[in-house]
């Protein structure tokens, strides 16, 4: 897809869902980088259920880390792999406490060095917390940048470079927003509701499905 037709697909999404943001509930940078740490291979709303009662226990670094891993497991067993995002979330709070006096840093390096965090959880904390041009690869963007020839990779990184090539720089920071929501609810994994899509005309997807099935009751 060329830088053209790459922001006439990103600004048809845009007009389409202008106040998207993310659907994780958080109330400060500390839930937030939680909430992505424990949204790797689970729904957002799981996350939410689990996190309600979670940082009504446990607001902070500090209070998270004397709830310690055991503690933290007991409210986050209705997630996938629990068992190893209680560790990550108890080591991130003892690390952010020992090397940043409780507060969640902004630049990568820093966020990546903390236990759980990779880059697709850095970018979702530099651009909803910090306000930062970045653009992280869920499972549904890189299936958006593969499918629609917006931005193909075989990697994450790949489809990152190629979407922040391609998608204008004042645009940047939002679509993260909007692409996420667009392959979660109308370009989906198994059937893509194209006849829902305002940007299919800029669509490279060569199987598009441009009319709604036909239920049992109109056949």
């Amino acid at each position: 897809m060329s830088k053209a037709a790459a922001k006439a697909f990103i600004t048809a999404l845009a007009e389409a869902n202008p106040d998207a943001e993310s659907e994780l509930i958080f109330r400060n940078t500390f839930e937030l980088l939680v909430s992505v740490v424990l949204s790797a291979q689970a729904t957002d709303k799981s996350v939410n259920k689990a996190t309600k009662g979670l940082f009504e226990h446990a607001p902070d670094p500090k209070s998270m880390a004397e709830l310690g891993e055991a503690g933290i497991a007991q409210y986050i067993k209705t997630i996938g792999l629990w068992r190893a995002k209680a560790h990550n979330v108890a080591l991130l709070c003892e690390q952010l406490l020992e090397r940043h006096g409780g507060d969640v840093p902004a630049d990568r390096k820093s966020l990546e060095a903390l236990a759980g965090v990779g880059r697709k959880t850095a970018n979702v904390v530099m651009n909803v917390a910090f306000g930062a041009d970045t653009m992280a690869v869920d499972t549904h963007i890189f299936r958006i940048g593969n499918r629609t020839g917006l931005a193909p990779g075989k990697t994450t990184r790949q489809v990152e470079d190629g979407l922040v090539a391609r998608i204008p720089k004042d645009m940047l920071r939002p679509a993260h927003h909007w692409l996420i929501l667009h392959g979660r609810y109308v370009c989906k994994a198994r059937a893509p509701e194209c006849w829902r899509c305002p940007a299919t005309q800029w669509c490279l997807y060569p199987d598009k499905r441009l009319t709604p099935p036909r239920t049992k009751e109109a056949a």
